[in-house]
């Protein structure tokens, strides 16, 4: 249902189900699936693939060019999976010549605000709470869960199921299954509940636990506890996921455990 106050351009190819509220515009070289609801006010600009059953709130914008001084005018995507909402405000900002395109998968919830730079790659059933702000190159793993009003630096690489404390600064990286707070950011346990609500057994979880007692708790070096953790524990998919993730940190993981929180 096309609202005769909305633009779309002619070139745009918008799903017959598609209801697309007063005020929006929508640009060229936009894709939108089926059952999408598109609020008032909303922008989408070139390059937008947006998927089906999503819902974009007023004032969003998507597929913005890129904040970054190196973009030179090349295509890119900003691609949003199916079954995703986005939040009234929230940008995010299409992928340069680095990546091609910033991807957001399905079952997501971007709450107000947020924000996603240029060739952020976040998984499914991810949550970014209000005011969230992710640079340029972040990578989120599916189920993470980030607090409102979070700084993410670029490059950064957020793990699966991680969970991460509102206001934080996360200039490192979060490994999987953990809960990061305090400044600077540190490791403050593992998210437990998260994984229960998933479905993990609690055997399952325990041996998270103890991956990242040696990793965090035995004051280890990283090298020393990976080595530990390889000899000592029985090989499983978490613990290999857990093991890749620290050995292709490129800015190295978040600090240890200290003290209570």
């Amino acid at each position: 249902m096309n609202q005769p106050l909305a633009y779309v351009h002619p070139g745009a190819k918008i799903a017959k189900n598609v209801v697309i509220e007063p005020f929006t515009t929508i640009h060229n070289n936009v894709e939108i699936g089926e059952g999408t609801w598109i609020g008032s006010n909303v922008t989408i600009m070139e390059g937008a693939r947006i998927g089906k059953n999503c819902n974009i709130f007023p004032g969003a914008v998507i597929a913005a060019v890129p904040q970054d001084l190196k973009f030179g005018g090349e295509d890119s995507l900003a691609i949003i999976g199916d079954n995703t909402t986005v939040r009234e405000f929230v940008t995010i900002n299409r992928g340069t010549i680095a990546s091609g395109q910033t991807k957001i998968g399905s079952n997501c919830l971007l709450m107000a605000t947020a924000h996603v730079a240029h060739d952020c790659h976040i998984g499914d059933n991810v949550i970014i709470v209000n005011g969230v702000a992710l640079a340029g190159h972040v990578v989120v793993g599916d189920f993470a869960v980030i607090g409102g009003l979070a700084a993410i630096h670029q490059f950064i690489h957020i793990g699966e199921h991680a969970m991460i404390s509102g206001g934080s600064l996360v200039r490192k990286d979060v490994p999987p299954y953990t809960k990061a707070a305090k400044e600077p950011l540190s490791y403050v346990g593992i998210n437990s509940v998260g994984l229960r609500r998933r479905g993990f057994s609690t055997e399952k979880i325990r041996e998270i636990q103890d991956i990242y007692r040696i990793l965090y708790q035995k004051n280890y070096n990283t090298s020393q506890a990976v080595g530990i953790i390889e000899a000592e524990m029985a090989a499983s998919p978490e613990r290999d996921e857990i093991l890749d993730f620290i050995r292709n940190s490129s800015r190295g993981i978040m600090k240890g455990y200290s003290g209570t929180y």
